[in-house]
């Protein structure tokens, strides 16, 4: 038994489309979509340069890009990149020319003769030479023997130097205390150093810190000219924590030095300083020449009570580290000295810095000792 054939079902869509479009259209319309899709590569190929359109490849390939098949352009060419250089490393600046110090030796002043202390002589008038006296007897009993005066008086005289003054810096410095118990303490110091062409100001002040406070434990002041022999001090005060103010008074025209803590006088020998310009004069006499740093070096000094000669002994060149750096510097040391003074004190010049004291050490006789060392040079303008 044959069946009759299934009726065809069209969908709506496929009907709709054949009754709007007609078997001859449709064929145009399809081979005019196929000719616009081949223009459309071909002038992608022409103009695809480098810019890598990625083409279908077989299967199993990579595809297979523009950018591979056409050589490159002349100007594309890809270039690496220069590496910048490593940017150079900062160099510390040379520190001056510094001649080793010869052997020390005891010299003879070049500038000038030894002057020897005490005021200057006052002028006298010589009494009228008295008559002869009348002829007496031969039998007449004779003078009697002028007594022995004794030996001479020993007296120190100083020797003068070449100087040249320092320029007006603000240093600070560091401080390290170890008392004879050894109880340790730090703090810090400032000294404040002013001048011009004729005079001078300079205050030190130096403390100790405890816990968030900082307590001044001494200030010292001092003013006074420049001259030819270097700082020539006119008043130092001297105010240290629990003791009253003292001041040392330097008379230069009446060459007399003066005390308000008690009544001793002197007489003032050139190149007379008080205790805050010592380190000062000694960057004084360095800076003159050189040469004068050679066996003793003797300052008469004004402190708040007396007068007394330091007398300085050249160590030589030493190298010490503070927080400036590693510095080549000249030591300085005055020795205790029986029946003067029993302390120590060392003094350390910087001629890179101008040869201004960089570290300043004092050792007592009991034991305690304190150390100054510079974490601060400011150089500054002249004037006050």
């Amino acid at each position: 038994m044959c069946r009759a054939p299934a009726p065809r079902l069209r969908s709506g869509y496929t009907s709709g489309m054949s009754s709007a479009f007609p078997p001859q259209r449709l064929r145009a319309l399809v081979l005019g979509t196929l000719i616009v899709l081949l223009h459309w590569l071909v002038l992608g190929w022409l103009t695809a340069g480098t810019q890598g359109i990625a083409l279908p490849g077989r299967e199993g390939e990579a595809a297979i890009t523009l950018a591979q098949l056409l050589p490159p352009a002349p100007f594309e060419t890809q270039v690496a990149e220069p590496v910048p250089p490593p940017a150079p490393k900062l160099m510390q600046p040379p520190l001056p020319d510094f001649v080793l110090l010869p052997t020390i030796t005891v010299t003879e002043d070049v500038v000038g003769e030894p002057v020897r202390p005490g005021p200057p002589a006052q002028a006298t008038t010589l009494p009228a030479e008295p008559a002869p006296a009348p002829q007496v007897a031969a039998a007449a009993e004779p003078a009697p023997a002028e007594p022995d005066p004794g030996p001479a008086p020993i007296v120190h005289t100083v020797r003068r130097y070449k100087v040249d003054v320092p320029p007006p810096a603000e240093l600070s410095y560091k401080v390290a205390r170890t008392d004879a118990d050894g109880t340790t303490w730090s703090g810090q110091a400032l000294l404040s150093w002013k001048r011009n062409d004729q005079a001078y100001r300079m205050r030190f002040e130096a403390g100790i810190k405890i816990v968030f406070a900082r307590v001044n434990l001494a200030v010292l002041t001092s003013e006074g000219h420049l001259g030819n022999t270097g700082l020539a001090p006119v008043k130092m005060t001297e105010k240290r924590r629990g003791r009253s103010l003292t001041a040392t008074h330097f008379d230069w025209p009446g060459n007399k030095l003066t005390f308000s803590a008690s009544e001793g006088n002197y007489a003032l020998q050139p190149g007379a300083q008080d205790k805050a310009t010592v380190p000062l004069q000694l960057a004084a006499i360095a800076r003159g020449d050189q040469a004068q740093l050679s066996g003793d070096i003797d300052i008469f000094v004004g402190e708040e009570r007396w007068g007394a000669v330091y007398t300085f002994k050249v160590v030589g060149p030493e190298e010490i580290d503070t927080p400036l750096g590693r510095l080549q510097t000249v030591r300085i040391t005055r020795p205790p000295k029986p029946g003067s003074y029993k302390s120590r004190l060392d003094i350390w010049l910087s001629p890179a810095h101008g040869w201004l004291p960089v570290q300043i050490r004092s050792s007592e006789a009991n034991g305690a000792v304190t150390t100054q060392t510079a974490n601060d040079i400011a150089m500054t303008q002249p004037g006050f």
